[in-house]
């Protein structure tokens, strides 16, 4: 369905914050105090207006110029795409409402010049985000990806370290590189079909060498781009170097941009022309990224590379949507435990990297032998880690609970039980790196630190981030609603939305 409503709020989804990336890097300090607390409220109305228009009219398209496909780029709106767009609201405003506080405080910021690089460079992510949620039109994703990444890389930057610096330089190679298999997929499919538009391209492929190789490129690009295991080693750094904000940023967000096209190009586009074992190829590389990062994250010395470990295991759980999805008996209960899983994760690390960056900068580093005792300190902060991380572990009554849950029952319920044993040790393996900091935390201490008054603008945001990703279980009917309308993927089937 073409409306007005559907063009208004998806050209001011995008627009308006780039117009605020501009606006802050020409105001400055004076524009500043406007764009923390009223853009925020603005994005989340609008994202709240998107949502009654999808219940009350369907799935919304907007042709941008009045432009129709093959020349046009068309914009889908639908409840993946507003699901994504809600949580990015929420952690945006968090992040924003956090930020200021921190770059006042931070002792690895180099110069008033880099922090004043953070607002439009941040708003220029937003703007990059909504528009990759909102596209239909594969090269104009591969624009989008390509502003993340450029984006992301100045962002970790800003720390203003040698290590951060390294990190950003790896992940700006392994990003381009990435962005470059997409885009020769996206010219292998142009050169063939004559479209880029996903719905006209959906009902044209065919299973052909030149198919197959297009759909290989730009799964594996964006497979980089999500590091996922084995091609996860520019993660751990780049986000346990960038500052707490955009550490959060990256983590709860941008690696879940990809993810989110990887979904879309397989299930609305490659699935068809797919050959059967890639599905469970990916779902194999899902369960050692489980494994394998919660591993790593045992043996981290450093807060924040436990948590970017910790990031590489929990977007593994994601990948095994691939194989499940292939029994139609379960595919609409592992559909909505992938989906709320990532949603509730991202809500998760979000407030895990904001609260290690209060703890960060009260213990004036991030070792953790050297955090003995931080709890008694920044009790709020801890706080928000203990809920976010609940969540992680998959303890009810938890967003991650009910996602873990959802996943474990499709696995059992379609055989494939090997999957739900990857869940339980995964979560038992998270318990265990948490366990392993909280105990450190909260231990006594030789040289017990003093109590430091609240700060609540770096205690709130990531302590509400962690009541969010404990409360999302009770939204998992509203949320598999939505995501039903316009659903491209393989909602049918019987199965329990929540447990």
């Amino acid at each position: 369905m073409n409306t007005p409503f559907a063009g208004l709020w998806a050209v001011l989804l995008v627009g308006l914050p780039l117009l605020l990336a501009v606006g802050a890097y020409v105001a400055g300090r004076r524009i500043r105090p406007i764009l923390v607390w009223i853009v925020p409220l603005v994005m989340a109305g609008m994202v709240t207006g998107l949502i009654h228009g999808l219940i009350d009219q369907g799935p919304l398209h907007y042709e941008i110029g009045g432009w129709t496909p093959p020349l046009g780029i068309t914009w889908h709106i639908d409840g993946l795409a507003t699901a994504m767009l809600a949580v990015t609201v929420l952690v945006m405003g968090a992040v924003c409402a956090y930020a200021p506080s921190y770059f006042a405080g931070s002792i690895k910021t180099a110069s008033a010049e880099k922090t004043k690089l953070f607002w439009p460079l941040t708003y220029l992510l937003w703007a990059a985000l909504n528009a990759l949620f909102l596209s239909a039109d594969v090269f104009n994703l591969y624009v989008t990806l390509e502003l993340l990444t450029l984006g992301s890389v100045v962002l970790i930057v800003l720390a203003g370290t040698t290590d951060s610096v390294a990190a950003a330089l790896r992940y700006l190679v392994l990003g381009l590189m990435a962005s470059l298999f997409y885009l020769m997929g996206v010219a292998l499919l142009y050169a063939s079909y004559g479209t880029l538009d996903m719905a006209t391209l959906g009902g044209q492929l065919q299973q052909d060498p030149l198919t197959w190789t297009a759909a290989s490129l730009m799964i594996v690009g964006l497979l980089i781009k999500t590091a996922l295991f084995p091609m996860h080693f520019w993660l751990p750094p780049a986000h346990a170097g960038a500052p707490a904000p955009v550490s959060a940023l990256l983590s709860a967000l941008v690696v879940k941009a990809s993810f989110y096209l990887v979904l879309r190009l397989w299930f609305d586009l490659f699935r068809p022309v797919a050959p059967a074992p890639a599905a469970q190829f990916l779902g194999a590389l899902g369960a050692c990224a489980v494994l394998w990062g919660a591993i790593q994250a045992l043996r981290a010395d450093r807060l924040k590379t436990l948590i970017a470990y910790s990031t590489v295991a929990q977007l593994g759980y994601l990948f095994l949507l691939f194989p499940l999805s292939s029994a139609p008996a379960v595919a609409k209960t592992a559909w909505l435990g992938v989906i709320l899983f990532a949603l509730s994760h991202a809500l998760a690390k979000a407030a895990m990297f904001l609260a290690a960056g209060r703890i960060q900068q009260l213990a004036h580093e991030d070792r953790l032998d050297r955090l003995t005792g931080i709890g008694q300190c920044a009790p709020l902060a801890l706080s928000a880690t203990a809920l976010a991380g609940v969540s992680l572990i998959g303890l009810p009554p938890t967003g991650g609970f009910a996602g873990k849950w959802m996943l474990l029952v499709a696995g059992v319920e379609s055989g494939q039980w090997w999957w739900a044993l990857v869940v339980v040790m995964g979560g038992l393996l998270t318990a265990g790196y948490l366990f392993r900091f909280w105990a450190i935390a909260i231990a006594a201490s030789e040289h017990p630190s003093q109590r430091a008054p609240v700060n609540w603008r770096m205690e709130l945001p990531p302590f509400m981030l962690g009541v969010a990703a404990v409360l999302i279980v009770f939204l998992a009917t509203h949320v598999a609603q939505l995501l039903e309308i316009g659903a491209a993927f393989p909602i049918g089937g019987s199965g329990e939305v929540a447990p």
